[in-house]
C-alpha cells in the first residue's frame, strides 16, 4: 500500500468574509447600472439636440419660405403698378372748409374722387409732336389713347361755396432705362397747352426744342395759384409721348417705362 502526499488543510471561510465578497459585488453592480443609466441619460440628450436643431431649421426654412413668397408678391404688385399706373391725378392738401374734386366729365355726375387712374399705353414706339392728331384736346373725355401716345382729359372742379386758388405740380414717379430723357408731356388747361421736355442730357442748362424744361429732374412742371371760383370747372387733357426728334432717343431706351403723376393743392388763406 502506497502512500500520498498529505494535504494541507484549507483555511475555513468566516461569514464576514462571504458578507464583505457579496457587498463588493453589489457595489459594482450599483455602479455598474449608474454607468448604464448615465449612458442611457446622456443618449436621450443628444437625441433632443438633435430634434431640437431639426425645429430650428424648419422653422428658419419657413421663415425664409414666408419672406420670399412677401418679396415676390411686392414684386408682382410694383410690376402690376408700373403696367397700369402710367398717369395718376389726385388732391392733395385741402384748407380752410375749400374743396376740389376731380371726374373724367364736366358734369360730375359719376366717378367724382380726389384720384383718378389715366392709365397706359404698351408697346409705343417714338413718334413726333407733328404727328399728333389734331384736337386731343376736345376729342374725347377720359383716356383717349392713340398708336404710340397717351391721351387722358379730366376735369377739376371747386365743389365749395367759397372762391380758391390751387397749386399745380406734375412729377416723373419712376423711370427705367432712361426713357424720361426722350419723353415729352403736353399739358392742356381749358383749351390753352404747353409742351415740357427734360434738359439736354449734354447740357442740362440747355432745353430741348419746341419744349419748356422740366422744373428739375423729377419734377415736370409747377404752377401757383391758379384761381378757381366756387362752382366752377377747369378743363385737362395730358398728351405723353417718347419724341422720336430728342438726341436721346436711342435703342438704349428701347422697353423703358415713365410713370407720372399730377397733384392738386389748395391755396391756404393768408391770415
Amino acid at each position: 500500500m502506497a502512500f500520498g502526499k498529505k494535504n494541507k488543510p484549507v483555511n475555513p471561510v468566516t461569514p464576514e468574509e462571504v458578507a464583505d465578497l457579496g457587498s463588493k459585488h453589489e457595489v459594482a453592480a450599483a455602479k455598474d447600472k449608474n454607468s448604464s443609466v448615465y449612458d442611457h441619460f446622456h443618449s436621450q440628450e443628444e437625441a433632443k439636440k438633435v430634434a431640437d436643431a431639426k425645429k430650428r431649421k424648419k422653422r428658419y426654412a419657413i421663415i425664409l419660405a414666408s419672406l420670399l413668397a412677401i418679396l415676390i408678391i411686392m414684386y408682382i404688385i410694383s410690376m402690376l403698378v408700373t403696367r397700369w399706373g402710367d398717369l395718376v391725378i389726385s388732391i392733395g392738401d385741402l384748407y380752410d372748409g375749400k374743396t376740389i374734386m376731380l371726374c373724367e366729365n364736366a358734369d360730375f355726375e359719376d366717378g367724382v374722387g380726389v384720384k383718378l387712374n389715366g392709365g397706359s399705353v404698351a408697346n409705343v414706339t417714338n413718334i413726333t409732336k407733328a404727328w399728333l392728331p389734331a384736337g386731343l384736346d376736345d376729342e374725347k373725355d377720359g383716356q383717349h389713347n392713340g398708336e404710340n401716345y397717351l391721351a387722358y382729359t379730366f376735369y377739376l372742379k371747386n365743389t365749395g361755396d367759397k372762391d380758391l386758388e390751387y397749386n399745380t405740380r406734375m412729377e416723373v414717379t419712376g423711370a427705367s432705362k432712361s426713357a424720361d430723357e426722350a419723353v415729352r408731356f403736353q399739358i392742356y388747361r381749358n383749351g390753352e397747352d404747353q409742351t415740357y421736355a427734360k434738359t439736354s442730357f449734354n447740357d442740362r442748362s440747355q432745353a430741348e426744342q419746341d419744349a419748356t424744361a422740366f422744373v428739375d429732374e423729377a419734377t415736370v412742371f409747377t404752377t401757383q395759384a391758379t384761381p378757381l371760383k366756387a362752382g366752377t370747372v377747369d378743363k385737362y387733357t395730358v398728351v405723353i409721348w417718347i419724341e422720336g426728334n430728342d438726341p436721346e432717343c436711342v435703342d438704349a431706351i428701347r422697353g423703358g417705362q415713365v410713370r407720372s403723376q399730377m397733384i392738386f393743392d389748395v391755396v391756404p388763406e393768408v391770415k
